[in-house]
């Protein structure tokens, strides 16, 4: 066993799984984490040679056509792709809306969701078999009960608001719906918006075009409590963005850990897709490719159980595999 976890500590890239797999079986079966322990027959890669269906699901203040890189490079490779609307009404609602979408679907998913899409997804995969992989892109992963305000709040890094006691996020701007006081549309303020949501990494001719397109929240989204929590049956991924100023690289940090996540981190906003979207559509392969996940280990010094290489790492009586490496932004 050692001279393996010599061998694979010394490979750079990250090997094949069906090279590794025999030699990791007793490792992988004892690694702690609610997604840890996972039976090799779950692997979306070995039930046949088809291709899962990865369908891509965004969150607020923005829409479909935010995924346009990820989906092309995507389809390039075969995979079938459904970048779904996110009607962005209510989490309850969101969930329902797409737990119908994913049941029309044949044959396996990986189950994508970037900011609010992945409270939607952790809602709305919860019972259903043929979601094998979840990845969250800078996104929530509740836990039952949570409500999104709430976890985007229990860290400081959200840049929404600079004032506390402010009634409204003070990087927000409301549209009153008549149906009460969380009846309201949430956008985030056109001169707001290249920093919150891209933290400045875009010209500001490009980040106005996207603050015009934006699609609001409605306010009722961040105070329903998460019902259904597939994170902890499904296999998960999770792209932790360093700079994100809309829930915070610390949240982030804190629930993809929570949810024993293979986590990569990267040197981008929380608009990840528009900045880095080679990072997206990588972290989406892997979990396409069926690699098993395993604790991750995140936080505030920057380094986390990722995916280019691989150690193999003593834990307490146990063995985790884990692999590890940084990714930059793209140039």
């Amino acid at each position: 066993m050692n001279s393996v976890r010599r061998n694979i500590a010394r490979t750079r890239g990250l090997l094949p799984l069906a090279a590794v797999l025999p030699a990791v079986t007793l490792i992988s079966a004892i690694s702690a984490g609610p997604a840890a322990a996972r039976d090799a027959g779950d692997s979306p890669a070995l039930h046949g040679s088809a291709k899962p269906t990865v369908v891509l699901v965004h969150g607020a203040w923005a829409d479909a056509s935010g995924w346009s890189e990820v989906i092309s490079s995507l389809q390039a490779q075969g995979y079938p792709v459904i970048a779904t609307a996110n009607p962005l009404r209510s989490l309850s609602g969101d969930s329902a809306y797409l737990a119908a979408r994913l049941k029309t679907i044949n044959g396996p998913v990986i189950l994508v969701g970037h900011s609010y899409g992945g409270a939607v997804i952790t809602n709305a995969a919860a019972g259903n078999p043929n979601v094998k992989s979840l990845v969250y892109i800078a996104g929530f992963a509740p836990d039952k009960g949570e409500t999104t305000g709430e976890l985007a709040a229990k860290f400081p890094g959200s840049q929404l608001t600079d004032d506390p006691n402010a009634p409204l996020p003070t990087a927000l701007s409301a549209v009153p719906l008549g149906g009460g006081p969380t009846d309201v549309d949430l956008y985030l303020k056109p001169e707001k918006f290249n920093n919150v949501f891209l933290s400045n990494r875009v010209d500001a001719a490009r980040a106005a075009v996207l603050a015009a397109a934006q699609r609001p929240l409605n306010a009722t989204t961040n105070v329903q409590p998460t019902e259904a929590v597939a994170w902890k049956t499904i296999p998960s991924w999770y792209l932790v963005a360093d700079d994100d100023r809309t829930i915070g690289t610390e949240n982030l940090r804190f629930m993809a850990k929570r949810a024993g996540s293979t986590t990569v981190e990267v040197d981008a906003p929380h608009d990840v897709m528009e900045t880095n979207s080679d990072a997206v559509t990588e972290l989406i392969l892997q979990a396409a490719h069926g690699s098993r996940p395993s604790l991750a280990h995140t936080g505030s010094g920057r380094q986390a159980a990722v995916l280019g290489g691989a150690a193999a790492l003593a834990l307490g009586s146990g063995m985790l595999l884990v692999t590890r490496s940084r990714r930059g932004s793209r140039s």
